[in-house]
């Protein structure tokens, strides 16, 4: 029984796309064009050369440079502090790619990655800017509270999740000196690694926003009839549910604090990669989605107030 309940939704996934075979077709081209264009040229390079980093000692210079200011503001490792930079710099998932990298290669402990995943995994700076201010809102005097709401909730917030994972401690341990290997000679044989795996890493978030663009599409107009279904849409992908959102509510009172929380939240497109991010390191990842959801409800209020206070 409890077999043939596990497969109705695929059934019911499987009815929908023969049904539906024009929605299906779009979904998976729009989500296709979204991350050929968007997200490959964006952070490919950036997996690329975190990966010869954390393999080739770049990291160590990296620590020394950030480590002391990072564990300062966030009681991180000195190697912690290169999962805080590029989570909030380069966007989803690069921050869990880079805690859960740390952890394999035994950079950080597993304490530290946890913590690092509850609030370094975030909206890069270029995209709040250029589509949610500039393309979505076209509203440039939301630009400065629109960053400062996004990057200091997460920012605010690890400073209540770190108790969980400090255990009484001050700061994470520096496992620089117990890590597992030395750096590897900067080499065609490291880059052709690095280029492998960042490329195998890159498929996969694309699978993942060409599969939830089909789950977005296949519902087509019967949204405006149901609307928990239409509440619920948005939240499968990011791009493309503040789009439907910013569509579906005219109102920027109402819309702008959606807005925060679907970025601040990522979708569960942005889930799935980091759950597929995370692979091999047990890292937890129920505890993550709970962290977030309060990070979207926190950056929702700060959107109402600003709303009704300014």
């Amino acid at each position: 029984m409890r077999q043939y309940l596990s497969g109705m939704p695929v059934l019911v996934l499987f009815l929908a796309m023969l049904f539906s075979p024009k929605a299906v077709f779009d979904g998976a081209e729009n989500g296709l064009l979204l991350w050929f264009q968007i997200v490959f040229p964006t952070l490919f390079p950036f997996m690329l050369v975190s990966g010869l980093m954390l393999s080739g000692g770049g990291l160590a210079v990296i620590s020394r440079i950030s480590g002391r200011l990072f564990s300062a503001l966030f009681a991180t490792s000195p190697n912690g502090s290169f999962a805080v930079i590029a989570g909030f710099l380069c966007g989803y998932p690069m921050g869990a790619k880079i805690s859960a990298d740390l952890v394999r290669s035994g950079k950080i402990s597993y304490d530290e990655g946890a913590y690092l995943l509850s609030f370094c995994n975030n909206t890069s700076p270029i995209f709040i800017m250029n589509f949610i201010v500039w393309k979505t809102f076209d509203r440039e005097e939301l630009l400065l509270p629109t960053m400062l709401i996004l990057i200091l909730v997460p920012a605010v917030l690890s400073i209540f999740f770190r108790r969980f994972y400090l255990k009484g401690r001050k700061q994470f341990p520096d496992m620089s000196a117990d890590e597992k290997g030395s750096a590897k000679p900067l080499d065609f044989e490291l880059l052709d690694s690095s280029l492998a795996d960042s490329f195998e890493s890159i498929v996969k978030v694309g699978l993942y926003i060409i599969f939830f663009s089909i789950l977005l599409a296949i519902p087509g107009e019967i949204t405006s009839d149901h609307p928990a279904l239409a509440a619920l849409l948005p939240t499968l992908e990011m791009t493309n549910g503040i789009l439907m959102i910013c569509r579906a509510v005219p109102d920027l009172t109402v819309s702008y604090p959606l807005i925060l929380g679907l970025t601040s939240f990522g979708g569960f497109c942005s889930a799935a990669q980091t759950r597929c991010m995370l692979k091999g390191t047990d890292l937890p990842f129920l505890p993550y989605i709970i962290q977030k959801l309060t990070a979207a409800a926190a950056a929702s209020l700060l959107g109402v107030l600003y709303m009704h206070v300014f």
